[in-house]
């Protein structure tokens, strides 16, 4: 029986694409590299730490991942604070209400840094629906391992079989899978170039997991 939801959030929650992208070419500027698209697109899903260390790697920098780190969340910060335009994406206060109303707990379970989740949060009023907030930056691992799923599913209080996930990424989407929980792909305009055809089931639009139409679609 299904007691818990996992959301992701970049993609999910709030089409925050568009900060990153100009955040992390503010910092690819700064730093002197160019990343092809092919390259930024793997990138979705994983964690800025994490991210940077294969920056590091790849172009073989002498600046350390930290401080590339510290460089994008500069930009992302400045950024965030001047798109008074920023908003949630379609339909998605509307599901946490439904689940939150009819009883499931829902977790975060974000590659984001938790100063940028609790920026979200705050803003949009989203605290009182969620009994846990996790960030993958705090974690060993980053998505597609599935660290942060299964210590979401843990947040929970349930057992994985007990919940399920929603995300809008191939690393997502394949860490849900790896931590032997549901997955629902949520293949969204925002999200580009991601491959959903390991998901348990993919959607176009929020109404298409409301609470109503849940045991249909999980049984």
């Amino acid at each position: 029986m299904l007691k818990a939801v996992i959301f992701d959030m970049d993609g999910v929650i709030i089409d925050s694409e568009p900060m990153h992208y100009k955040a992390y070419h503010d910092m690819f500027d700064e730093i002197g590299i160019t990343v092809s698209n092919e390259l930024y697109e793997s990138f979705t899903g994983q964690s800025t730490i994490n991210i940077c260390k294969r920056l590091c790697e790849h172009f073989n920098l002498k600046k350390t991942p930290e401080s590339l780190v510290a460089l994008k969340r500069k930009y992302y910060k400045q950024f965030f604070e001047s798109n008074s335009n920023l908003t949630l994406i379609d339909g998605v206060l509307e599901l946490i209400k439904d689940y939150h109303s009819n009883g499931l707990t829902l977790v975060l379970g974000s590659s984001a840094a938790m100063t940028s989740i609790n920026q979200i949060f705050e803003r949009f009023d989203l605290n009182q629906y969620f009994k846990a907030k996790l960030s993958g930056a705090d974690l060993k691992e980053s998505k597609p391992h599935p660290e942060i799923f299964i210590k979401a599913a843990e947040a929970s209080g349930f057992k994985p079989k007990e919940c399920f996930v929603i995300e809008d990424s191939t690393n997502g989407i394949l860490a849900a899978k790896a931590a032997g929980i549901y997955c629902v792909g949520f293949d969204s305009f925002h999200s580009k170039n991601q491959d959903y055809s390991k998901a348990n089931k993919t959607i176009t639009d929020f109404k298409e997991i409301s609470y109503g139409n849940l045991s249909s679609i999980l049984n």
